[in-house]
């Protein structure tokens, strides 16, 4: 039985009494960033205090058990996502694999007249590292349409696709509007037409269960800030094949194996040639331990509860007629909205007032506005953590928030220097 009062224990940012603008802390802004449970912040610390030391640099034993360790990461991702371990590759985050598929894969195969498609729902992230590989290799950028609705389908995809494209990169939710998007289909259609298919998956691998093999995508990226993880490291997933054919995006120590004074490189075989320098040892053994903590809760227990969550918000909001919902069919954790009449970023500063966080703006996804007919939006997205009383607090504060100068007054009362932001400045 999924227990949230229970998981949240072992949370220390839902147990140490944190507070916004004096208010207990309502966090609603899980695609963000979600916070981290003691296990997690215990693996790091055991490494910074117990095991410090580089991997596959040593030959005594502390490095050896660094090798051992990261080894032992490196299975329990391909093993979360279903993969080869040969194919995960550790990187910074979401966008470093995206990046690295755009100049590692995109700049070495791509040549002028070839297409890539992405949509207008996209995160920076996936689009532009191939605005960039566009302007260096002549290939085209092309946006796959959206059904009346927001969501990108397969036969949309059909519309724009031809046999010079060459990519096909998708988030499989995105995270705006959170609509789960089939890249299953996607890819099959894309590989069809000889293109490889690229899935951002930073809002889906948290959320939902991730069949790499069974999605038959060519590369999967996902972060670990955004499932319990720390800060600064998330893995890119490709196929061996491709990942083979790649070039290193970074080189230097670690993923060569032979360099000498002719400039003759020999790079290492897949994933340690994507992995020059020292890396981020602490928080790939973090990794491992939230993804440890996440499939002991169980992935689509997670998604049921975001589920649950997101359609008792409905419920509560359903006759509160200055909510506009942007994502009436999204049930995947997040609700997009504005409230009639205010302007978002000044729905957030109330909302923090009531010690509710959210995020306002055009998070990330620059081109989507076109489509929503708004310059920027409020977006409250839940996790694991997230309880029905979070909800309560959040629906309260949206329909009897009061005025919201009124917050603006006291916040500017509470804190003379005021970080929060003019009322009236424009989004940023």
């Amino acid at each position: 039985m999924y227990d949230v009062y229970e998981i949240r224990k072992q949370f220390p940012m839902l147990t140490n009494d944190i507070k916004m603008q004096n208010k207990p802390l309502v966090f609603l802004d899980n695609c963000s960033t979600t916070f981290k449970p003691q296990c997690v912040i215990d693996a790091e610390m055991e490494y910074y205090t117990k095991t410090t030391s580089n991997s596959h640099r040593g030959d005594y034993d502390l490095s050896v058990k660094m090798d051992e360790k990261i080894d032992e990461a490196r299975n329990v991702v391909a093993h979360f996502v279903n993969c080869e371990p040969n194919e995960v590759v550790f990187t910074s985050g979401t966008t470093a694999g995206l990046n690295l598929v755009a100049f590692g894969y995109g700049l070495r195969f791509l040549k002028a007249g070839d297409e890539i498609i992405i949509s207008e729902a996209e995160h920076a992230s996936n689009v532009l590292p191939w605005f960039e590989v566009a302007k260096l290799t002549g290939a085209i950028v092309k946006f796959m349409p959206f059904d009346e609705c927001g969501r990108l389908t397969t036969d949309n995809l059909k519309k724009v696709i031809s046999k010079k494209t060459k990519i096909v990169s998708i988030a499989n939710v995105g995270n705006v509007l959170g609509y789960i998007t089939d890249v299953k289909s996607m890819g099959k259609v894309a590989h069809e037409n000889g293109a490889i298919m690229v899935v951002d998956g930073a809002q889906s691998v948290p959320h939902l269960k991730t069949d790499f093999k069974d999605l038959d995508c060519d590369f999967l990226a996902f972060s670990a800030h955004k499932m319990c993880g720390p800060t600064g490291i998330g893995a890119l997933i490709g196929k061996y094949g491709l990942l083979d054919k790649m070039s290193p995006y970074l080189v230097g120590g670690g993923n060569n194996s032979t360099f000498d004074n002719t400039g003759a490189v020999n790079y290492r075989l897949p994933p340690a040639k994507f992995e020059a320098g020292t890396q981020n040892i602490a928080s790939i053994i973090g990794f491992m331990e939230a993804i440890k903590f996440i499939e002991k809760i169980g992935i689509e227990a997670i998604h049921a509860h975001d589920i649950e969550l997101i359609r008792y918000a409905k419920e509560k909001l359903k006759d509160f007629d200055k909510l506009e919902v942007l994502n009436p069919l999204g049930e995947n954790g997040i609700l997009t909205f504005n409230i009639k009449g205010v302007f978002p970023q000044d729905e957030a500063t109330l909302l923090n007032y009531k010690g509710i966080a959210i995020r306002s703006g055009e998070h990330c996804a620059k081109l989507l506005h076109a489509f929503l007919k708004t310059k920027a939006t409020c977006r409250m997205s839940t996790y694991l953590y997230t309880t029905k009383e979070d909800i309560d607090v959040f629906v309260d504060a949206l329909i009897n928030g009061g005025d919201i100068l009124d917050a603006y007054f006291n916040d500017q009362s509470n804190d003379e220097t005021n970080h929060h932001g003019s009322l009236f400045r424009s989004n940023q």
